[in-house]
């Protein structure tokens, strides 16, 4: 169960670049902070000035108790100092933060779009079922949380029956359709915590947690069910069949060895099903 040394690293590029825009985004609201102390800061200044000028007597003796004498004659000149310098700050700060706006959207719209391709890349484009990367990552986690909180965990191999002949007859168009139709059919049968990838070709892995073996025949019946109903009402020329296989998770066993034992059951039954023409 082992990926793609390119498609660790791109994984593992995707990975840092990601971390990256996060903490360049969390730079930005510290900046923010930062331009928002010096819009306060400099209110609190450009206020205490316009009292000193309007009550300069006032402020003085709050200050050092003594008497101080301001000449009107430079107000005019300190008022037009301090709306200078009101209007520079005040277009600085709204620079600095028109900047920062335009930054963080930029690094968001990269950080959603790498998501999204991260996502795109977990999915296989045929039957929208999770893939073998996607595979190789949540497995490891449910084997961890099975671990961790000793719960069942379930294993089952499907393969079609007959699909390479299908194939030949009808054409490849038909053996997509038809992977497409078995990928909704294990939607729909299995639960919403219950993961379904492609695990390559004509076959399909499910993993049920908090499921063990017994369990499992539920779904197996309920999918039996579904695969006779879409074969009395599909009429493609072809029925659909498949061979499956259990295996469960206990607790310290190597996973690998496992999906094996789950494939050995699925071949064990791969002739009882075949494809009726």
């Amino acid at each position: 169960m082992k990926e793609p040394e390119n498609s660790k690293n791109q994984h593992s590029l995707g990975t840092d670049r990601a971390d990256e825009i996060q903490n360049q985004i969390q730079d930005l609201s510290q900046r923010d902070w930062q331009l928002w102390s010096i819009g306060v800061l400099l209110m609190v200044v450009l206020a205490a000035g316009i009292l000193t000028l309007v009550f300069p007597n006032l402020a003085w003796h709050a200050w050092q108790s003594r008497t101080f004498h301001f000449e009107p004659a430079y107000l005019p000149q300190l008022f037009f100092g301090l709306i200078s310098l009101i209007v520079l700050s005040n277009i600085y700060l709204i620079a600095q933060k028109r900047t920062l706006n335009n930054t963080r959207r930029t690094l968001i719209r990269e950080l959603i779009f790498n998501q999204r391709l991260e996502n795109l890349s977990f999915f296989d484009p045929l039957t929208q079922l999770l893939n073998r990367r996607a595979m190789d990552e949540m497995i490891n986690r449910e084997v961890t949380r099975a671990n961790r909180l000793g719960s069942s965990l379930s294993f089952m191999m499907i393969d079609l029956d007959g699909f390479r002949a299908i194939n030949s007859r009808f054409g490849h168009l038909a053996g997509d359709e038809l992977l497409g139709e078995v990928a909704n059919l294990l939607k729909k049968t299995f639960r919403g915590g219950d993961m379904v990838f492609r695990y390559g070709g004509d076959e399909f892995l499910i993993v049920m947690p908090d499921t063990n073996e017994e369990q499992s025949d539920y779904p197996v019946e309920r999918l039996m069910q579904a695969v006779e109903n879409w074969n009395h009402t599909a009429k493609r020329g072809f029925e659909m069949a498949f061979s499956w296989g259990l295996a469960s998770y206990v607790t310290g066993a190597d996973v690998t060895e496992v999906l094996r034992q789950a494939d050995r059951r699925m071949y064990q039954k791969k002739n009882k099903m075949v494809p009726v023409f």
